[in-house]
């Protein structure tokens, strides 16, 4: 049931971050045709674009960490036979877990920070806040390290014991 919701989760926000990339592109389509046509940019486009890249990213990782597309190669695993690539498996999903809520614990405090301040960026006509995308990177970290504690509860689940 959890693995079900993990997967439509992760799916719908693969499907909002495919959404902002083409908002994305429209953007900056505006701002390369304001600039040649009318010799004015869109203002705010390269603040909009550096916080979004991020954003997108990170909404794209639950969904590439459920259908283990990583980067990851099988070499090693071919050569340490079923129990030496099942212990390997753990090893690398507990990493990946780990290091998830690495980014969590180390993103709190400049979450709330921003929150707290209104932090911005840019100058002049946009300024574009921070704290959205702060707050996507604390959350997706979050999501990232279940979808990493639910492979290996699958790992360990679906592992045959009986078989050398």
């Amino acid at each position: 049931m959890i693995k079900n919701k993990i997967k439509n989760s992760a799916n719908i926000l693969h499907v909002l971050s495919s959404m902002w990339v083409l908002l994305l592109a429209l953007i900056i389509f505006i701002d390369v045709m304001g600039r040649a046509i009318f010799d004015h940019p869109l203002l705010g486009t390269s603040e909009i674009v550096k916080n979004s890249v991020v954003a997108i990213t990170f909404l794209q990782l639950p969904l590439a960490i459920n259908i283990k597309a990583m980067l990851r190669t099988t070499v090693l695993l071919d050569f340490l036979g079923k129990k030496g690539a099942f212990g390997l498996e753990l090893f690398a999903l507990t990493l990946g877990a780990v290091f998830f809520l690495g980014v969590v614990y180390g993103s709190l405090e400049p979450l709330i920070e921003a929150w707290e301040i209104g932090e911005y960026e840019g100058e002049g006509a946009l300024r574009v806040p921070t704290y959205p995308v702060r707050a996507t990177i604390f959350l997706m970290g979050i999501f990232c390290a279940v979808v990493y504690m639910n492979q290996i509860f699958q790992q360990i689940k679906n592992y045959d014991y009986t078989k050398k």
